[in-house]
């Protein structure tokens, strides 16, 4: 059994907040008591800044910052003591930073335990979930996409982080490879009938979980619908109902 077998549905739904500061503290104002993870991204993290992934830290809620970081070791280890500095509770960098980065990465997440008494889970970007096999070529990889995200998913738990974000339609490869204690975080997830958006590999929130995700990530599905608190609890007795 893996460590995350026992979530429960709820504790699997990660809400995109892809949004300005007013709008995401409505939205969590409205999820308050509902969901467990936000995810910050990077319109919100130049926007409002990670004083406030603190301030809905203090609210309760528990944290992704989908920071994306990809530079020089060095950078990058400031970087994710920073994100760590503010509450956060997952980190995200590119797989394709380098093994010296993610190595780095993953020091400066013991580092923050040491420092703050707060130790984040950093996983690592695959390949994004709006690239087809056509865009991956047009920047230079060759290899399939799920031979690319294999080998970067591969890269990134050797180099000490905690897993993964992939397409759900490479979930269950990547839970064979990666073993089952792994974080494996997907996006692309639309509820049936949900409208695709800029998302080209997608999967329902139980086809994702079934497939070996530990973690969703929805966004405009919830905090576009008439009723946020109802498109959240729709998904999660979806996923209860697997």
């Amino acid at each position: 059994m893996g460590r995350f077998d026992d979530l429960s549905a709820r504790d699997r739904v990660m809400v995109a907040l892809d949004c300005g500061p007013e709008e995401a503290r409505a939205l969590a104002d409205k999820l308050e008591g509902h969901a467990t993870w936000l995810k910050v991204g990077i319109t919100l993290i130049y926007d409002g800044g990670l004083p406030l992934v603190k301030e809905l830290r203090d609210r309760g809620f528990k944290i992704f910052v989908d920071s994306k970081f990809h530079d020089i070791p060095h950078q990058v280890r400031g970087a994710v003591m920073s994100a760590a500095h503010s509450g956060a509770d997952l980190v995200t960098v590119h797989g394709s930073g380098s093994e010296k980065m993610l190595v780095a990465c993953h020091e400066a997440a013991e580092q923050s335990l040491v420092e703050f008494g707060h130790k984040p889970y950093v996983i690592a970007i695959t390949v994004l979930t709006s690239m087809d096999a056509e865009e991956l070529a047009m920047v230079g990889v060759t290899r399939s996409i799920p031979d690319q995200a294999a080998a970067l998913a591969k890269l990134a738990v050797d180099s000490g982080l905690d897993g993964i974000v992939c397409s759900p339609m490479e979930a269950r490869e990547m839970r064979e490879l990666l073993g089952p204690d792994a974080l494996i975080v997907t996006p692309g997830v639309r509820p049936a009938g949900a409208a695709l958006g800029d998302q080209s590999r997608v999967a329902t929130p139980a086809a994702a979980v079934n497939a070996g995700a530990s973690h969703i990530v929805v966004g405009r599905p919830i905090t576009q619908a008439g009723d946020p608190v109802a498109a959240f609890e729709s998904i999660v007795a979806e996923i209860e109902a697997r």
